[in-house]
């Protein structure tokens, strides 16, 4: 594919700082890992080239690109072998380990854990018996570090407790670290930021070093990251940076898009240019994004109108559910349409949500439809700890040799078995021949057990047979089964310890969802005429779940996406189902209720706008067809509640939409062609 000219203009700039924006999907790692290559065809040695990003993940793609792009253009294969490509914080350690005898020598890094313990070490001394969640103070550290402020520099809310702790133990926290001599993470970026700034003979080294400098993903950067950029760039100006102000949306974790909009200001003389034509998304697309950006309050946009080349294409679809429940169900029997009839790739399909919260009911549906799925930036269903219990105590029943399973829950709940005991019983087997089961049977006859552990293999031997003769005598379904065995060991007790009720609640949640996939596979098999009881059924069942799920965390390629919006920043798919666009959660409450907890904290930057950017994000990250959808009705704090249309959709001019009204009827995973497994799930109240 050949370069259009505002791509083409970006890559033969060569001196003085240069800010290239480029809207979502307009080829722009093709630009920078392109620009890169010609540097170096016009002469500047691969060693003066260092080009900064986020993730290893994104460092690595790039240097292979970069790698790709030279050969393409006819080099020698190792003309990029002395490339720096790196992440900020990896280009931090770089230095500070190369100046390290200037500095005070050797030094650790402190990872979160470290972080966390010095912190409440500290508190210990000065909270005088007042608990503080160390995590939170961590965080606020972390915020101060990434704005580039020094301790004497946070300010106080006036009756924020939390402020008034953070600026109490923040210095005391840098003063242990360097009596340490240790950094923490984001020291990595800040101190370097000040040795820059305090150490001229560093800088000038530094500055030598690397003649031009090419940041991805500008949009992203904090202001300790901007500092570092000044410090380093400022001698020769060789800075290029591209980014999209208009996908800003990482203020939570620092980000200041502030640093993006004021580029021309920080680095005087900088060239400004725009990519705005775009190689992924169909037209209707792109005009539902544009109607939604262009409506952005703030005035220091740089205004860009996407485009593209591409013909044809659907409406976006607008679809109005009553309930969460009924969207979950309907979307899930879409992408079941989808994949299974039009055979489009599952990994080409995705569902994208703005919390967690919303993606245990498509979960839910997805496995009832037997739809592969992967969870982005979130733990698999099947990889939860409590999901992952309740199978290993079925599998155990049905296979008493699974040694996987029996170790998973020979004490979980806590029965008195401990490590030491589990390893004794397998030793006693493994000189016995026996299988783990048998010790565990054959305890008793075991000296060097004690009697608690001696008590709890008892007492899971029995959980483990009434299970085995509710399915193999009296044949009661799985769900029935599994239900006794949540009974048998108190499993919702134990999860009521498990952190706040909220987390119990969830966790409980899992268990009630996993049980609630089996009766629903149970009735489906009954209508069809299978014994969904027999020991065979349930053994093919799980080796399903198994092996399709698993094979999904193996091969993600082969799968539908779930994401939140921010985790799916970077990826695309051709089908997208945008679901719960309401207000509360689009924007998300956090940002509009000014009384919440945990409301967004003021940085300059406006919250709702960043909302709206995260919206876009959303929209674009769709080639073919979108789907938005909202709710009617949503459950709040465990009462239903009216629920508004997201304040974005009514920026879409409602020519560009189709609309699609969900029945709750309508949305039954079951196809209703099949009369008698509607009759009973009608009658099973589902």
């Amino acid at each position: 594919m050949s370069l259009n000219p505002a791509q083409q203009e970006a890559i033969e700039h060569f001196r003085g700082p240069l800010l290239v924006l480029a809207g979502a999907g307009s080829g722009k790692t093709r630009v920078i890992t392109t620009r890169i290559a010609r540097l170096m065809e016009r002469g500047i040695p691969a060693r003066s080239i260092v080009a900064l990003t986020f993730t290893n993940k994104a460092a690595t793609e790039m240097a292979e690109r970069v790698v790709a792009v030279t050969r393409e253009r006819g080099a020698k294969a190792d003309v990029a072998k002395d490339l720096t490509v790196s992440t900020f914080h990896s280009f931090g350690l770089q230095v500070l380990s190369r100046e390290k005898k200037s500095l005070g020598g050797t030094f650790t890094i402190f990872d979160q854990g470290d972080q966390l313990a010095l912190v409440k070490d500290l508190l210990s001394k000065i909270a005088s018996g007042r608990a503080y969640d160390a995590g939170a103070i961590c965080s606020r550290i972390s915020s101060a570090k990434n704005a580039f402020l020094k301790p004497e520099e946070l300010v106080e809310k006036e009756g924020d407790e939390y402020d008034e702790i953070t600026k109490l133990l923040f210095p005391r926290y840098q003063a242990a670290l360097k009596n340490f001599h240790a950094y923490d993470f984001d020291d990595l970026v800040c101190e370097v930021a000040r040795v820059f700034a305090e150490r001229q003979d560093i800088r000038e080294r530094w500055q030598e070093r690397f003649s031009f400098v090419l940041v991805d993903e500008y949009q992203d950067t904090n202001g300790a990251q901007l500092e570092v950029l000044r410090q380093i760039a400022s001698h020769h100006g060789n800075l290029c940076v591209v980014g999209d102000d208009d996908q800003s949306i990482y203020a939570w974790r620092g980000a200041d898009v502030r640093n993006i909009l004021q580029f021309e200001e920080h680095f005087p003389g900088a060239k400004v240019i725009k990519l705005e034509q775009n190689y992924r998304s169909l037209k209707p697309i792109l005009d539902v994004a544009n109607a939604v950006i262009g409506k952005r309050a703030d005035d220091s946009r740089h205004k860009k109108v996407l485009f593209t080349d591409k013909v044809g294409g659907e409406k976006v679809r607008l679809a109005a559910s009553p309930t969460p429940e009924a969207e979950a169900k309907w979307v899930a029997r879409e992408i079941r349409r989808l994949t299974k009839e039009l055979r489009v790739p599952p990994r080409e399909v995705a569902v994208l949500y703005r919390s967690n919260s919303q993606a245990k009911p498509i979960e839910e549906m997805l496995r009832e439809q037997e739809v592969a799925y992967r969870v982005v930036g979130g733990q698999q269903f099947f990889e939860r700890k409590e999901v992952k219990d309740v199978l290993g105590y079925l599998k155990l029943a049905l296979n008493r040799a699974d040694e996987i399973a029996l170790r998973r829950v020979i004490n979980y709940p806590p029965r008195g078995i401990g490590e030491t005991s589990v390893e004794r019983l397998s030793a006693h087997a493994t000189a016995r021949g026996w299988s783990l089961w048998q010790a565990v049977e054959r305890v008793e006859a075991l000296d060097d057990i004690p009697a608690a552990a001696r008590a709890g293999c008892k007492e899971l031997e029995r959980v483990v047979a009434d299970a085995r003769k509710r399915m193999l005598v009296d044949r009661a379904l799985a769900s029935d089964v599994g239900r006794s065995i949540c009974d048998a060991v108190r499993l919702k007790e134990d999860l009521s310890g498990s952190g706040s009720p909220a987390i119990a609640a969830r966790r409980w949640g899992n268990v009630e969802s996993i049980l609630n996939t089996f009766k629903k596979r149970e009735a489906r098999q009954s209508v069809a005429g299978k014994d969904a009881s027999s020991e065979r059924d349930l053994s093919a069942f799980l080796h399903a779940l198994t092996l399709n799920f698993g094979e999904a965390e193996e091969d993600p390629g082969n799968v539908v996406t779930l994401s939140t919006l921010h985790g799916s920043k970077g990826l695309e798919f051709d089908h997208v189902f945008f679901i719960g666009c309401e207000e509360g959660l689009m924007p998300h409450s956090r940002t509009t209720d000014a009384k919440a907890v945990d409301a967004a904290p003021a940085s300059g930057i406006d919250s709702i706008e960043e909302e709206r950017r995260l919206f876009y994000v959303g929209v674009t990250r769709a080639k073919q067809v979108l789907t938005l959808s909202h709710n009617k009705h949503r459950a709040l704090r465990g009462k239903p509640a009216a629920r508004t249309p997201s304040r974005f959709l009514f920026d879409i001019p409602t020519e560009m939409l189709e609309e699609v009204a969900i029945k709750e009827e309508a949305a039954s995973m079951i196809e209703m062609s099949e009369g008698a497994e509607s009759l009973l799930a009608a009658l099973l109240g589902e």
